[in-house]
């Protein structure tokens, strides 16, 4: 089965904390007639700081979408390289062992992807497949981990990287005074995460069943216009409580894997926003410590889209991961209202067995060179001896 392994994680240099947030919206929108509201919504969030690719200074002014997504790409390729080394590192693979890159982001445009210019200028093979995922959200993390098990699924010898690389603060538009932006605007931070789900071998989450729901006419209650000035984020007010109708869809797919969802080990979810969590913990009949890992990257960093899975999972490796054979899920809501979700059970690499080994260098001895889609154990063997030793 496909493992994912440990996350890394890189957050910007720049920092606001929520006083500045408030205090910034204090000045900045002080006629606003629902300014107390604002202020209320964004110290409910929890959020205690923030990380941000430019100084506050540089993020109130926009200077046209152009130039906001010429940042977008700059900050992407100088960020991103160091987060998947450590990554591979993490995995240990190597760049060539990788057969396929999604990359997912909602905060800015690229084509072709980043995938293509990660695969020119560090290593990858260039047969390496490339997934972009552009228009999931905050879903996209979740989708992405879905996308990368399915594929492992239909070549088990496969490695598949994921990136996500979310730069929120890039969205910020002066001219958008609706209660939703403005809550927005004290809720998004920015980071960039990678991690590899490995065909065979591997420490991390074992995934063993994923799925997908989409809660029916509820389009419009997260999504982006798009105009002259870039994207502007829409935010319902509905959305703080879908957890109502998204809770059932994690219960139905653990049932369906004869699992208790209220039983599980652990839970890394996507963390929109405290309610979010509050709601989760009421549904899913669980205390709420079985969330403190989506909590603590809502309060250190704010909701940093498809990246926050990927930051909540990342501490619970720091935590020291979970035991042997610990049952867990893994889950990303954002637009659609989407929610994309995965089973798996914590597991500790295994060294590579030695018969596999010895077939290995009886193919190598003959000159037999085993395909890269091609099921044969000598592959396989091939690379978890490599990654073993």
């Amino acid at each position: 089965m496909a493992t994912l392994c440990r996350p890394a994680v890189a957050v910007p240099e720049h920092v606001i904390t929520q006083e500045e947030t408030l205090e910034l919206a204090r000045r900045t929108h002080a006629d606003h007639p629902q300014l107390p509201l604002v202020l209320r919504l964004i110290k409910n969030t929890g959020v205690r700081t923030r990380h941000i690719v430019q100084p506050i200074g540089e993020t109130l002014r926009h200077p046209g979408f152009t130039r906001r997504n010429a940042v977008y790409e700059a900050e992407a390729k100088a960020r991103v390289p160091p987060v998947v080394t450590r990554a591979l590192a993490h995995a240990e693979v190597d760049r060539e062992d990788i057969d396929l890159i999604v990359y997912v982001s909602c905060t800015g445009f690229m084509m072709p992807s980043l995938t293509a210019w990660l695969i020119n200028t560090m290593g990858f093979r260039d047969d390496t497949r490339q997934l972009p995922i552009a228009q999931l959200g905050c879903a996209a993390g979740g989708a992405a981990i879905n996308r990368a098990h399915d594929f492992c699924q239909a070549y088990p010898h496969a490695n598949v990287l994921i990136v996500s690389c979310e730069f929120c603060s890039l969205l910020y538009q002066p001219t958008d005074l609706g209660v939703g932006s403005l809550l927005s605007n004290g809720l998004f931070g920015d980071a960039v995460s990678c991690a590899v789900v490995r065909g065979r071998g591997g420490t991390g989450v074992r995934l063993e069943r994923n799925g997908s729901h989409l809660v029916p006419d509820t389009e419009d209650w997260i999504s982006y216009a798009v105009r002259d000035t870039g994207f502007h984020f829409q935010l319902d007010k509905r959305v703080p409580a879908t957890m109502e109708m998204l809770a059932p869809a994690l219960i139905r797919l653990a049932g369906q894997h004869e699992w208790n969802a209220s039983g599980l080990d652990f839970y890394i979810v996507h963390a929109g926003g405290p309610r979010i969590l509050d709601d989760l913990c009421h549904f899913l009949e669980v205390e709420p410590e079985m969330f403190h890992y989506s909590r603590s990257t809502l309060t250190e960093r704010g909701n940093i889209a498809s990246s926050v899975v990927f930051d909540a999972l990342d501490r619970l490796f720091r935590d020291g991961g979970a035991t042997e054979s610990a049952r867990g899920i893994i889950a990303g809501f954002g637009p659609g209202i989407t929610a994309e979700m995965v089973l798996g059970r914590w597991a500790v690499q295994q060294p590579a067995e030695p018969l596999l080994d010895q077939a290995l260098a009886a193919a190598v001895s003959v000159g037999r060179q085993p395909g890269r889609d091609e099921p044969a154990a000598a592959a396989g063997a091939a690379t978890a001896g490599e990654r073993s030793g």
